[in-house]
Order: C-alpha cells, then structure tokens, then sequence
C-alpha cells in the first residue's frame, strides 16, 4: 500500500523550480505521484515503501538543491551575503563598475572588454540556465531567454558594458524573487508560528513534554495561563477565557468550562485548564487552515491563468518582431543595420512581460493569506474574483442571521395567586429539564441565569407536537403550545389572545405554563439575531451589494420579525433545502453573481449552486470547511464585509499593476522602436516596474 507524505524544501521559489524537481523525481524507483507547491515551498510525495524510503526521498532532493526542512518549519531565504544569486549579481555589479572605472583610466578597450565579458557570465549564470531549461525541457521561450539573446546581441554588436548592465540589473531582480515568495508566505508562517512547538501531556500518571506532532487523540494536556493550544481538544477542568482570535478573527476572549472546544493556536487566559485532545496535529484546525491556504494559493483565477497563457504566447513573438525589427528595415529600405539592430535589441528588453505577468499572483497570494489570518479562508484565486463581483448576498437564517440557540425574550406572569413568579420558573425548569427540545433547553438556561433551582416532578410525559406534562404537589401541571391549552385541555384563553398575538406577531414562539384550570404564566422565546447582524447587513449594502436576501423554512410571521429586525431587503419562507437551491438560481437568474451564506451542512446544495458558497463559523467543523468555497472561521456576519472588502481591494490592486505595467511595456517599446531609448534606460524601466508591481502587490499582506 503506498504511504504519502509532504516536506517543506529550500531553494523552491518559483515554477521553474518547481518544473526542476519535476524533472529530477521522473522516474525515481517507487515513487508513484508527486505535487510541487511552489508557493508554499512544500513537496507532496506519494511512494511505494517496499521499493523506497522518505529518507532516500529526501536525500535525492537535497542533492537536487533542495534541502528538505526539520519538522514544521517554513524555509528561509539564506542571508543575502550566503545567497550565491545575490553573490553572483553583487560579483556582476562589481566587475562592471571595474570595467567601467579602467576604461576611464584609458586602459587598452580589450580589457575593458574581458572585465564587460566576465560581468556578464557572471550575473548571467542563473537566468542563462534557467533559459536554456526553459527553453530545452519545456519547449518554452520565457523572459530569461529575452534578456539572454539582448545580452548577447549586444555584445556581439560592441555594446559590452551595456550587455553586461542588462545582465546585472535583471540579474538583481532574479536574486530578489526569492524574498518576494518569502514575503508572501509570511501569512502562512504566522499561522504555522500560532501552535507551540511542545505540549505538556499527561501520559501514565505522570507530566510529560512532548513535540506537538505526537500528540495523539485521547492524550490530556495541561494549559498553563498564557500558553497557546497545542491541538484541538475538549476541556475536561478548569475555566478560563480563552483568545480565538488567532483563528477566527474574534476580538473578544470566548469564556470557556469543562466540556467546551478549543482549537488549536488559541491563547489560554486567566485559568489552567486540563484538555482531552480530539485531533492529532496534522488534523486539527490550524492545519487544515494552513493546508487549505497553501492548496488554494495554487488554485489560479481566471485572469492569472489567461495572463499566463498570454506570457506563454507573448515572448515567441516579442522575440520574432525583434528580430523583423533588425532585419526588415535594413533588407527592404537600406536602412542601417548597426541602428535597427540595437533598436531591436532594446525592444526586446523593453517589451519583456514581467511586470505583466507577476502582476496578478503575487497580489492573489498575498490576498489568500491575509484572508486566512483574518479568520476568512478562500480557497482559490477563483474565488477572489467571483467575491468582488457578487451583487446579491442570500442568508441562511437559523444560525446565520440568528445565533441559532432559542432564548427566552418575555416571561409574563399572570398573578392569579395559584403560585408567585419564582415557583413559576422553577417548575418551568422542572418539567423542561427532562425534555431534550431545543425550546426546552432555552427555558432551562433562562431559569439558571436567575439563579433559580428546578423543582422536583413526578411521572413526566412529553406530548408530541405539542409540550410536556408532569406530576408537581399532586397536581398534573402543563407546559406547552396555546393550542394544547386550548384545544386539548379545554382551557379559556380569551383574554390572553391578545399578548399571545403581540408576541407571535415579535417572530417569538408563546409557551404556556399552567393546569387544566389556570394559566400561570406566558413564556416567549425566539432566536435572536446576532448583535452585529444588522449593522453586517447595513455595511455590506455600502460594500456594494445591491440586495441582501434571506432565506428560512420558518413561517411567515416568524420570518418576517426577523427580517425587519435584520434590516434585510427581501425573505422567502416555508423553504426546504431544495428550494432554497431553487431560489439561489432564480437569483442568479434575476440579478448575476450570486452569494450563499449558511452553516455549511444543511445549507451544502444552496451553497454549491451559489456564485460562492461561504460557511459561517467553520472553525473546528470539517463539513464546513469541506463545503464551501469560503469559510467564515468566526460567527460573525463582519467577517463577510471583510471578505468582500478584501477581495474589492484585491481587484483593485490587480487592475492598478496590470494598467502600470501596460502603460511602462508601450512606452518602452514605442520608445524603443523610435530610437530614442538606450538599452541601460529600457532596462531600468523594465526592472523598475517590475519591483514597483510587487511592491504593489505586497501591500495586500497589510490588513
């Protein structure tokens, strides 16, 4: 049975890395799949271990040039004064100012020229093979390959110190590619960096600290005050709060007793708490983030993979009217051959499409990681896009709009004098304790929050459809539905029709309390909506969403209380999960781009059939994170204008590199066609543009 695992390497920065050890493990004995993660510099390795071993796995990549990393850590680019890309380039740029320095001194011009020669092999070393690779194995024509041939053309033409500039200068850019991807990944770093590297764990009776990588489900482990949550795990002791802002993005510590979640990377509060592991490390929430993230940095828009098609077409064709430019003008028109020659030469620099084509992913990935630290995870460049065009926004109610736990809004007495308001509650809280209805648990938890012990009862019953009954003083009391009241026990209800109605007309379910004679008092429950969901709602309209729309299976006049509270535009009710399929695509058909928002798991066919699926409060729930195309880790409805916001912004930025690096690529080449622009002035508008785009792109990182 074949066994799979995946390691972080060094050196890997780009796609012609990757291509490299693509190259290099084809074929290796027993290894039947691999995956190249460029971006998160993470190899993916699938081998059969009667025929091969990580360890020998390992050792080929280390001798292809990419060292494999110990444990979890994410690769770091070596100092600039160990990196033999710098070196190279810093060597390039010394013997160029050398060359140059002597041929002012008036030394003989072939020395000056072997200095020109020795600077451009020199910095030329790297790219140049990477060209020829390029070139060779992928039957590709990249930039590389441009730069290559315009150093070299100008040489041959006399131009030595302007080959040997080209090559320093770009050389330069292709020593910094390395901390641009470094730069990127810092987003996945902090959340790699968010678990301890050890847990205390409690292992036959005595305490034991461990790497966080063996701990094992069923293992219990001591949190002390201030540490961080190694693993997900559920509180068997102790009380605290505890900061999940790590990975939901939640401002506010979330108070925490024996039975509660924690997930991995939270920071413990006040209090020591004791925690049964439920996830191994390489399972738990914080992995699955960190691996979602890098699986989706891979995942390219549709407008990254058309620039990179068009980069694929683009440079065989700077390269041809390149070389139609050297030669066209001097074969039909007699022009001169050294001018069209260099004019060609400074073309095909000035025409090269890096700006262009970096432009789009190095803003993408730094977008997905910020998303990610934030607590909102997208699961591809695809996604980033269809977020910034969504018009129309559709909610799950139940734990969407509302939190999804029942409260007790209204306890209204009827001092009929059969039993004052604290004997009320605590039979209320006799009777509903023994039911496992979620309307229960509401009257349950109210009464606990008053500080009001349940009473004790006899030969409890519950009455489907319709409440429970029990025994209490010799009495058989009653707690349920008006209709049980009124249809079943016969009881007069008139005068309490009209606070029954006001209170049903509040979007509240109206519990009765009472015995086949009286009625002791009215309890109304609802679920609420969340604290911030109307302002959510309100700030997603100024986002630029045009209408915002909820869906519910409730009734209409639970619904439309809600709706009004929420402040959304429109609620359809009485909905099945398959209708609420039906209406996301009547509202696609109607309005466009389409989003769905809900749970993850009753709302799944919604959210598949949506423009994009967003999960809400997704942190430590697999179904969820599976399920949608966005996950929200928190439950806050402030983390979807977060997510659209970023995703506009990330546009933005897009469109701001792609117009400057057309603009900079015309007047480059214009000028370049007209004669009135140098080699060395078209290279450092050419490199330039290319650290002013990824410079651009960078500020994506910045939250």
């Amino acid at each position: 049975m074949d066994t799979r695992f995946e390691l972080r390497v060094g050196n890997l920065d780009c796609e012609h890395d990757a291509a490299t050890i693509e190259r290099g493990l084809t074929n290796f004995p027993g290894l039947n799949q691999l995956k190249v993660y460029p971006k998160a510099a993470k190899v993916s390795l699938t081998f059969d271990p009667e025929t091969t071993s990580p360890e020998a796995l390992k050792e080929k990549l280390d001798t292809m040039g990419f060292p494999p990393q110990a444990g979890l850590s994410m690769p770091e680019q070596p100092k600039p004064w160990r990196n033999p890309k710098v070196l190279t380039a810093a060597a390039s740029g010394v013997l160029l100012l050398v060359g140059w320095l002597i041929g002012l001194a008036g030394a003989p011009e072939q020395l000056s020229l072997i200095i020109y020669l020795a600077a451009t092999l020199t910095g030329g070393y790297y790219f140049g093979r990477e060209a020829l690779e390029e070139l060779i194995y992928e039957r590709e024509i990249g930039i590389e390959l441009l730069m290559a041939i315009a150093a070299i053309v100008a040489t041959a033409m006399g131009l030595a110190a302007e080959g040997a500039m080209l090559v320093f200068l770009y050389s330069i850019s292709e020593a910094a590619e390395g901390y641009t991807e470094e730069k990127t990944r810092s987003a996945v770093k902090a959340l790699m960096d968010l678990a301890p590297k050890f847990a205390l764990v409690r292992r036959n009776g005595t305490e034991q600290e461990i790497p966080v990588e063996e701990v094992v489900v069923g293992d219990v482990f001591i949190l002390k005050p201030g540490q961080s949550v190694p693993t997900d795990g559920q509180i068997l002791s102790g009380e605290s709060s505890v900061n999940q802002a790590p990975v939901t993005g939640e401002s506010v510590p979330a108070e925490k007793q024996p039975g509660d979640p924690v997930f991995a990377g939270s920071i413990n509060g006040e209090g020591a708490l004791e925690v049964t592991a439920t996830k191994a490390f390489a399972d738990n929430t914080i992995s699955r983030i960190i691996q979602m993230v890098e699986e989706a940095q891979e995942r390219k828009g549709q407008s990254q993979r058309f620039i990179e098609r068009f980069g694929v077409r683009y440079s065989p064709i700077v390269l041809l009217i390149g070389i139609l430019l050297a030669v066209v003008p001097p074969l039909l028109f007699g022009a001169d051959w050294t001018t069209w020659l260099t004019r060609a030469t400074v073309f095909i620099v000035a025409a090269a499409p890096c700006a262009l084509v970096i432009s789009i992913p190095i803003t993408l990935v730094a977008s997905l990681g910020t998303g990610a630290r934030q607590g909102v995870l997208i699961k591809g460049g695809m996604y980033v896009e269809e977020l910034a065009k969504i018009e129309v926004v559709a909610m799950d109610k139940t734990g969407t709009i509302t939190r999804g736990e029942p409260q007790v809004t209204d306890f209204v007495p009827m001092n009929n004098g059969t039993i004052n308001n604290e004997q009320m509650l605590a039979l209320a809280a006799g009777i509903e304790g023994r039911s496992e209805h979620p309307l229960a648990r509401a009257v349950v938890q109210y009464t606990a929050a008053q500080g009001i012990s349940p009473v004790e009862i006899n030969d409890f019953r519950a009455l489907s459809g319709a409440g429970a009954q029990a025994e209490w003083n010799g009495k058989r009391v009653y707690i349920g539905s008006p209709a049980l009241f009124q249809q079943k026990l016969g009881v007069d209800l008139e005068a309490l029709t009209a606070e029954i109605t006001r209170l049903q007309a509040e979007g509240k379910t109206v519990v009765l309390l009472g015995d086949k004679t009286a009625v002791y008092t009215l309890i109304a429950i609802r679920d609420n909506i969340r604290e911030n969901a109307r302002q959510a709602i309100a700030n997603l309209h100024r986002a630029g969403i045009k209408k915002v729309v909820m869906l519910t299976g409730d009734n209409e006049r639970t619904a439309q209380a809600i709706a009004q509270d929420a402040g959304v535009d429109a609620f359809y009710t009485d909905l099945k999960p398959e209708d609420k399929v039906t209406k996301v695509r009547e509202l696609a058909a109607r309005y466009g781009h389409v989003a769905m928002v809900g749970d993850g798991v009753n709302d799944a066919p919604a959210l598949a059939e949506a423009t994009v699926g967003i999960a809400m409060g997704a942190a430590g729930t697999d179904v969820a994170l599976e399920t949608a195309d966005v996950a929200l880790m928190a439950d806050d409805l402030e983390k979807l204008v977060y997510a659209l916001n970023l995703a506009k912004r990330n546009q933005r930025v897009v469109g701001q590199n792609l117009a400057l690096s057309v603009i900079v690529i015309s007047i480059l080449s214009l000028g370049a066609i007209a004669g009135v622009l140098t080699l060395p002035a078209a290279v450092l508008g050419h490199e330039i543009s290319e650290f002013v785009v990824i410079g651009s792109g960078l500020r994506m990182l910045r939250t």
